[in-house]
């Protein structure tokens, strides 16, 4: 005998049984439940094959789910093992050696599109199409390995390949707007029109996850502190403050820094002491060689990031905040003036955390702790806002570079209408900080400084941002979830700030391909009858093998690369006036006519 359905909370039940055990109707509506395993109320996304899969491929984190949802049925890393991305910015210059790495990461892509929908979605690749959320720069040959993957391994009918960037501000319901993306290996920033993105005016720089996650890690080698496990259970072992430590490199893997940082760090505001540093000890008279020196003359925050764990300075390790140098004249490095200036001004509370110890230290008595300070918890984000370098501009100055590049008629609406996406920008605190910041990079610059040279007046600054001075007023990022407007914000300012959905900004991507593919409207599409008409002559033994540039023109003919496509030549030229009859004799007229 079948039991009858329950409704909660006293609702008048159906006496009707249920039909079938997977289906359950709702009392006092008509919505079903596909599935007991899903918490989606659609049908059609586990029996029919009109959604299409939309897959976001990050180099680090990808998405998965159906068209027409309104998030993704899976998150995973691309690399769950040890948290690495599949490719990075560079590639090698060998033949043989980039050759191998192809074959690598295609084996890789393989492994996880097979798991994408042999596990995460449970669906059959034949009987569906595919939309590829795609990073504006992503190279050539990794989207023709997805291709290869697609079609030959997994046979799916097409391809659609969509641009991250349009399909964020999709998301939003908007179709103009300057979108900026956050990701790991780098931060774009690319104006969009109308629903067409203005690629030539695309700005970069490496300033993203990647390089905070080094940042983070040289911190926790310098600052940070280590208390090995007890070395028995049994015997009183000392306090935890007398056991205290470097940290040593071998318990800082990647799991553990991304742990880190994605549940312990936040961004801050600006703290303006900065550019005013002074020695820490009291015995030091404040002077013109005791202030701070610049990042040209000193190591800044953005060049140590880029050194490795083994890179680290001894003397950098040796010190700790608050203590001054061995030296014994009072100066201290650029690094420890400012681990001095963030301790004193940090209200952040440290972080002890439960690791694995080393292979030397693992004797059975438990784990170690590792203690994260909090002014590194709350000043790590300070090298994505470090500016002033012209190969690596701040998140900042990515965005006002991108607003001089459009033309001088766009540059208020898209300047009303930013909207800021990706996994960094899920930081704490991340979006108002960058809102502060584009106020202050487009700010007057201060007083010039004295002149070196005797007897000769110091040189103007150079004044960068100052024809986008006008447009401080419509400054709005439509997803800020603090929005910072005043009296002097424009009306269209006002209108924007803070007004987007409340998406996360590492699932916008993804729920604009979702609705494009819920609206068919996905992009160009590859077909696979395509994609084999064009490569059959690879298969075919009879004649012989194509050479590389073939197959590369092939792939430029079939899947789309904004880079290879020429430029418009713009509006035609206006047809020239005809020119004046002038008036002439008869004489005149009559030899013309003869």
């Amino acid at each position: 005998m079948s039991a009858l359905t329950t409704t909660p909370r006293g609702k008048t039940a159906p006496t009707t049984p249920s039909a079938t055990p997977t289906t359950t109707r709702i009392a006092g509506s008509h919505i079903l439940q596909a599935s007991p395993h899903y918490t989606t109320t659609r049908r059609h996304s586990l029996y029919g094959t009109e959604d299409r899969v939309v897959v976001d491929p990050g180099s680090r984190i990808w998405k998965v789910g159906f068209s027409g949802e309104g998030r993704p049925r899976d998150v995973f890393y691309s690399d769950p093992i040890n948290v690495e991305p599949l490719w990075g910015l560079s590639r090698a210059s060998d033949a043989a050696t980039r050759a191998e790495q192809d074959r690598l990461l295609e084996i890789n892509i393989e492994r996880r599109m097979r798991s994408v929908f042999h596990e995460s979605l449970l669906t059959d690749p034949k009987s569906r199409k595919v939309i590829l959320v795609e990073h504006p720069l992503l190279p050539l040959h990794i989207k023709e390995i997805f291709a290869r993957v697609l079609f030959g391994n997994l046979q799916v009918p097409s391809i659609s390949f969509a641009p991250s960037h349009l399909l964020s501000l999709l998301s939003v319901g908007r179709i103009t707007g300057l979108v900026i993306d956050c990701g790991h290996l780098e931060t774009a920033a690319l104006p969009i029109f109308a629903a067409r993105p203005l690629f030539p005016h695309l700005r970069t720089t490496p300033l993203a996850g990647s390089r905070f996650t080094s940042h983070l890690r040289a911190l926790l080698l310098l600052f940070g502190k280590y208390a090995p496990p007890p070395t028995s259970l049994t015997v009183v072992n000392p306090p935890l403050a007398s056991r205290l430590t470097r940290v040593p490199q071998e318990i800082l893997t990647a799991s553990l820094v991304e742990d880190i940082k994605t549940r312990c760090c936040f961004v801050s505001s600006v703290l303006e002491a900065r550019h005013d540093i002074r020695p820490s000890s009291p015995t030091t008279s404040v002077s013109e060689a005791d202030v701070l020196p610049e990042s040209d003359a000193a190591v800044s925050e953005s060049e140590f990031s880029r050194a490795s764990a083994s890179d680290v300075p001894e003397s950098f390790v040796s010190s700790q905040p608050g203590a001054s140098s061995d030296s014994g004249t009072g100066s201290e490095s650029y690094l420890q003036a400012l681990a001095n200036l963030y301790t004193r001004y940090s209200s952040a509370t440290d972080v002890q955390l439960r690791v694995v110890p080393p292979t030397s230290q693992q004797m059975g008595t438990g784990r170690g702790t590792l203690i994260v300070p909090g002014w590194i918890r709350e000043r790590a984000a300070e090298v994505l806002f470090e500016g002033g370098d012209v190969d690596e501009g701040s998140v900042a100055e990515v965005i006002l570079d991108a607003l001089l590049k459009v033309p001088i008629d766009l540059r208020t609406t898209m300047a009303s209408s930013i909207l800021v996406t990706g996994g960094t920008a899920m930081l704490p605190g991340f979006i108002p900080r960058l809102h502060v910041e584009l106020l202050r990079a487009i700010a007057p610059p201060g007083p010039p400084r004295q002149s070196s040279r005797h007897g000769r007046p110091a040189p103007p600054l150079y004044d960068r941002y100052a024809e986008l001075r006008p447009l401080i007023p419509h400054f709005a990022i439509l997803n800020n979830p603090v929005p910072q407007v005043s009296t002097s914000s424009s009306t269209r300012a006002m209108a924007n700030a803070g007004k987007a959905p409340a998406y996360s900004p590492a699932l916008m991507a993804w729920v604009g391909g979702s609705l494009a593919g819920a609206l068919k409207t996905g992009g160009m599409e590859i077909t696979r009858e395509k994609w084999d008409e064009a490569f059959s002559s690879q298969n075919d033994d009879d004649e012989a093998a194509i050479t590389a540039a073939d197959s590369e023109q092939l792939l430029k003919d079939i899947i789309p690369d904004w880079t290879k496509i020429p430029l418009p030549v713009g509006a035609l030229s206006a047809p020239a006036a005809p020119k004046p009859m002038l008036a002439t004799s008869p004489h005149t007229q009559a030899i013309a006519r003869a």
